[in-house]
């Protein structure tokens, strides 16, 4: 019998077992008396059989991909904007914002990534954002690791969103801890081909000298407060590796005179990290714009949304 025949044999017998068997006896039949007219039906059978498992394998493709997640048939996310929160932040930390911004129409929320303490990623996927930005929410479900874990997770968060989103840039927005651990993000990993490269980000009171109150400290005792501390070896090592950082992003830093937690001063050390030409620096003059109020400023929504609109803009005008 030959090896193509005998191929299909071994792939069909065990689906139609009588049929084949039946098959079978034909093309032997046709081996010893070399009727021609047993090989023309011994042949007609294989084709109908070989056309019918291959309709059956393709129904079963495209049912299964009736059944995949929304998510995974959606591949695409078109312009997204990732957001991280800070050190104990919730899904509330960037949800009234985010919710701002879709009433704004400056863009949708697309997808939810919530990572385990054991680094493993949860997706809520939200809806294609029919053209406009795709808001990307962060949400560490422990929110007190230290800077080296919570990037880490944010790694290979991006990884995800460029392997099965097919994304190859990202603006990113970080309140607090997120904006540093963006920072660490743009500088260890945005390089690689494995990730998304980061065009814009925005840092939203982020403690670049760590925070100063000693106070804080009594409070707050785990790894994310340890790197917090002012002189802490996260912080040195982020500040060593200035030349790291990628020189085709621009950064945009916020912060209030109103805030407790972070001063001016540790704001403005990003300036120890970020080159002069690729940093924008906004500080607002208000005694009630606290640490966690800069994410519900209506002031602080639209300098975001006009830095990562910039390039838009700029195309628009030419």
């Amino acid at each position: 019998m030959p090896v193509v025949v005998q191929g299909i044999y071994t792939f069909l017998t065990p689906v139609f077992p009588n049929k084949m068997l039946y098959c079978k006896k034909i093309e032997m039949k046709s081996n010893r008396w070399g009727s021609a007219w047993q090989q023309r039906e011994g042949n007609k059978l294989k084709k109908k059989y070989l056309v019918l498992v291959a309709s059956l394998l393709i129904g079963s493709v495209f049912i299964a991909m009736l059944n995949m997640p929304s998510e995974a048939r959606s591949k695409q996310i078109e312009r997204p904007i990732v957001f991280v929160h800070g050190y104990k932040g919730t899904a509330n930390s960037f949800g009234n914002m985010l919710t701002r911004f879709e009433n704004k129409n400056w863009g949708k929320k697309a997808l939810i990534y919530r990572v385990t303490p054991k680094g493993k990623l949860k997706t809520t996927y939200l809806g294609k954002a029919e053209g406009k930005p795709a808001f990307v929410q962060v949400i560490f479900e422990n929110n007190r690791a230290s800077f080296q874990d919570t990037t880490e997770w944010l790694a290979k968060v991006l990884r995800h969103l460029k392997e099965v989103h097919h994304v190859d840039s990202i603006h990113l927005v970080g309140h607090s801890m997120g904006g540093i651990v963006s920072v660490k993000y743009t500088s260890e990993y945005s390089q690689g081909d494995q990730y998304p490269a980061v065009d814009r980000l925005v840092v939203l009171g982020s403690p670049f000298d760590g925070i100063y109150n000693q106070a804080y400290f009594q409070i707050h005792q785990d790894a994310a407060a340890e790197d917090l501390k002012r002189e802490s070896a996260s912080l040195e090592l982020l500040r060593a590796n200035q030349t790291a950082f990628p020189e085709q992003v621009k950064v945009l830093s916020i912060g209030s005179t109103g805030d407790s937690v972070t001063t001016v001063e540790s704001i403005q050390s990003l300036e120890k990290i970020v080159p002069a030409n690729q940093l924008q620096e906004i500080m607002i003059t208000d005694p009630n714009l606290g640490h966690s109020d800069l994410h519900e400023s209506l002031q602080v929504d639209q300098a975001v949304y006009d830095f990562l609109s910039e390039d838009e803009l700029s195309e628009d005008l030419s």
